[in-house]
């Protein structure tokens, strides 16, 4: 037995058990609502942390630069593989069985850090918000709020000549003022975890724009990665809700709710309007065919509705292609297997919001 496993490997064979032992815990966090919320605030946010600080001091995406050398990577492998590892069918099953091996790395890493999150105790009753059904006229009395917060703010905010804002910062401030806003959630909600980090702009965003991505959560480096393609108004509340999954926010309603508070509770004028914005366009397209949602869209600040007009001309050149049809089953797929409804979840922040502002 034992020469078996230093034939294998065994570096390989502990890989097998860590993905055992992971499996357990997903298991588990499944059975367990009690066990995935202190597995998710305790362990997976140590490890979570962990790859962050890990991460830190890389100016760029490190999950971009292991992404873009995929494919050459691949190749090498296979060249690798038909040269050494065809010799005999021994040989085959134990190169597979180490490449399973590895990849099992990736699950053990999901479980780890973002896994556990998708079972734990809704956002709605930790935060003890109003057991209240949506209805039309919730939508209405929310999105009215939102634009009135915007209203407020609209003097303080530059428009460019295109239509959209301009953030008067870079990137790397924008993502100081997040962590300072985020510091102040987190005095409020301890089950979000608290700790440093700094966002990773894309450096292929251009073409990320064509799968319908505008960030993502790099669960196995732990960076919060934004595409920076997309209009300056949407980036704050995008990277607030990315930094929301690295601290282990899974679901994309939840994450997106937090990103609104962490916005909401922000100083800077301007990452308070993309939140404000960012919850409005839910808002608004869950109210879309309401009798008079016309009349409320035209109580929206002509800045901003010129704003949404710039983005439908921005949204043309990337709208329809295969790519991000292909991306959107996939990341739909992906939602589902957590035991979420889907991309859907996405638009399930407007439950969230009403009735946060119902309470």
């Amino acid at each position: 037995m034992i020469k078996k496993i230093k034939n294998f490997g065994i570096g390989y064979s502990l890989l097998f058990v860590f993905a055992a032992i992971s499996l357990t815990i997903y298991i588990a966090a499944i059975i367990s609502t009690p066990f995935a919320d202190f597995f998710n605030r305790y362990p997976a946010a140590f490890v979570r942390a962990a790859l962050s600080y890990a991460t830190f001091l890389l100016p760029i995406s490190l999950a971009e630069i292991m992404l873009i050398l995929l494919i050459p990577g691949v190749v090498l492998l296979m060249i690798y593989a038909f040269r050494r590892c065809c010799a005999s069918w021994k040989r085959v099953f134990l190169f597979s069985a180490r490449l399973i091996a590895v990849a099992s790395l990736l699950f053990s890493l999901f479980v780890w850090t973002l896994g556990t999150g998708y079972r734990t105790t809704p956002i709605e009753d930790r935060l003890e918000l109003a057991d209240k059904e949506t209805t039309a006229s919730g939508v209405r009395s929310a999105a009215e709020l939102l634009i009135a917060e915007i209203s407020e703010l609209r003097g303080e905010i530059e428009y460019a000549e295109d239509g959209f804002s301009v953030m008067p910062y870079n990137y790397e401030e924008m993502s100081k003022k997040l962590m300072e806003a985020y510091g102040k959630v987190c005095d409020k909600y301890d089950f979000i975890s608290r700790f440093s980090s700094r966002l990773k702009p894309v450096m292929l965003s251009e073409l990320m724009t064509y799968t319908h991505i505008s960030g993502v959560y790099s669960y196995f480096t732990g960076e919060a990665n934004i595409n920076i393609t997309f209009p300056d108004y949407g980036l704050p509340y995008t990277a607030a809700h990315e930094l929301a999954h690295q601290r282990g926010i899974a679901r994309e309603d939840e994450a997106n709710f937090v990103a609104f508070l962490v916005c909401e509770a922000s100083d800077d004028p301007y990452i308070r309007y993309s939140g404000y914005v960012g919850l409005l366009e839910y808002m608004l397209g869950a109210y879309r065919e309401a009798p008079d949602y016309r009349e409320l869209y035209q109580t929206i600040p002509a800045e901003l509705r010129g704003e949404f007009r710039a983005y439908s001309d921005f949204w043309e050149k990337y709208a329809d292609n295969v790519v991000g049809d292909i991306s959107g089953a996939i990341n739909d797929s992906y939602l589902q297997i957590q035991g979420t409804p889907g991309s859907i979840s996405y638009s399930l922040v407007v439950d969230l919001a009403v009735k946060y502002f119902n309470t």
